[in-house]
């Protein structure tokens, strides 16, 4: 059974729905990152980055949100999570992926973790005011050049779209209005109506 490492309002959501999706056995272990527990003896023993998600497979531990989507999807073929017989089509959906993990999370990360990437308080407030700004570049990029429709791809939904939702779910708190972005919010929509969704959301309100 795969064990995935998640923590409520984190990018772990997006692992959490593929799992619910694909149909493959698993079992959610909580972190409490509020209480540090991510830097605990234990659990950088799972994952020494000190970060969720983390997803336990009987061949070791998966890190990093693109790779464990792409790896519950090929695990599944059956859920038809991602174009697996089409290189350069599964290649954009990694691409994507890739976007939301390197350049928007970390836009977002910026205002919570600025930390991270300085120690002059006046840097870091710098830092946290670009955010707004800076994830909303991220949201009209994606509405207007990558997003397809009714799913990101198109008609085909793939794991790119639980992705999405998660990392869109962070707007408001990011100073980001979402009903500038009409396409994303009725994404998210059609989302919550997804069963997997619901049961993933269930999971993180428990």
């Amino acid at each position: 059974m795969l064990t995935l490492h998640h923590c409520p309002g984190t990018c772990a959501l997006a692992s959490l729905i593929a799992l619910e999706e694909s149909g493959l056995a698993h079992q959610v272990k909580r972190v409490n990152l509020a209480a540090g527990e991510q830097h605990s003896e234990a659990y950088l023993k799972i994952n020494p980055k000190g970060r969720v998600p983390a997803l336990a497979t009987e061949r070791g531990i998966l890190t990093e949100t693109p790779a464990i989507l792409v790896y519950i999807a090929q695990s599944a073929p059956a859920a038809a999570l991602a174009p697996l017989d089409d290189p350069f089509e599964l290649a954009r959906v990694q691409a994507f992926n890739s976007y939301l993990c390197s350049t928007v999370h970390v836009a977002h990360a910026h205002g919570r973790r600025a930390a991270r990437w300085s120690d002059d308080p006046a840097a870091m407030e710098t830092m946290k005011a670009k955010v707004p700004q800076n994830v909303a570049d991220c949201m009209r990029l994606i509405e207007a050049q990558m997003f397809e429709g009714p799913w990101v791809f198109g008609e085909h939904y793939t794991v790119a779209d639980a992705y999405l939702l998660t990392i869109a779910g962070w707007l408001k708190g990011d100073g980001v209005d979402p009903a500038d972005f009409p396409v994303v919010a009725a994404h998210r929509a059609r989302m919550l109506e997804r069963p997997a969704v619901e049961r993933a959301m269930a999971v993180e309100t428990a």
